[in-house]
């Protein structure tokens, strides 16, 4: 923005404006601009290096590409009737001191959905853009862990599982973008021993 954009129109519209009134509006657009550079240049600290390209535009000037960022959620109703809301994307957003806390992170995290039924949990993530080989699953009774580590996609997710499973039994399947794991549910066993009354 040039210094002197307001001129012609200070001085065909409103020339009782002339002074003091422009010049406020000047210093309140220079404090905003100085405000944004201070933002911008605190965020590029905080962009891991994978995140940031330099590209040469036809003219041969050099511009820094930042990217790709995603954040969103969604929403699902679980089995109790209250809605679950995940989150997904490289962005976490967080509070802070004053404003919002953002990290950014290389892998993003992909969207799930973890499906209970009475004899299995079934969790269900969209992973665009890899291939079979590429997808390392690894279960706990209580959690999945899946990560994707290629030059082209980074995934990564922990899953937390709404009941104890058997990670041995799991089956999974991915097609078209969509892994499906079913993971059997754990039998529970009654704790201790019957004791026999003389």
């Amino acid at each position: 923005m040039s210094e002197d954009w307001f001129s012609p129109f200070r001085r065909r519209r409103w020339p009782f404006f002339r002074g003091w009134f422009f010049e406020d509006i000047d210093e309140f657009f220079k404090e905003i601009e100085e405000e944004m550079e201070r933002e911008f240049r605190a965020l590029s600290e905080m962009v891991p290096k994978e995140l940031v390209r330099e590209r040469t535009l036809p003219d041969g000037t050099k511009v820094k590409e930042w990217g790709p960022f995603v954040y969103g959620y969604s929403v699902t109703i679980g089995p109790d009737g209250k809605p679950q809301v995940r989150t997904f994307g490289n962005l976490k957003v967080g509070p802070g001191p004053g404003r919002p806390s953002i990290d950014f992170k290389v892998e993003r995290e992909p969207i799930v959905d973890v499906l209970t039924t009475d004899n299995e949990v079934k969790v269900i993530a969209e992973l665009p853009g890899v291939e079979k080989d590429d997808i390392k699953l690894h279960g706990t009774e209580t959690s999945l862990t899946i990560s994707v580590d290629t030059p082209q996609r980074k995934y990564y997710k922990e899953v937390d599982l709404p009941a104890k499973v058997d990670p041995k039994k799991a089956k999974s399947s991915y097609r078209n973008g969509i892994l499906e794991v079913s993971l059997p549910k754990k039998e529970e066993k009654p704790k201790g021993e019957p004791i026999k009354i003389d």
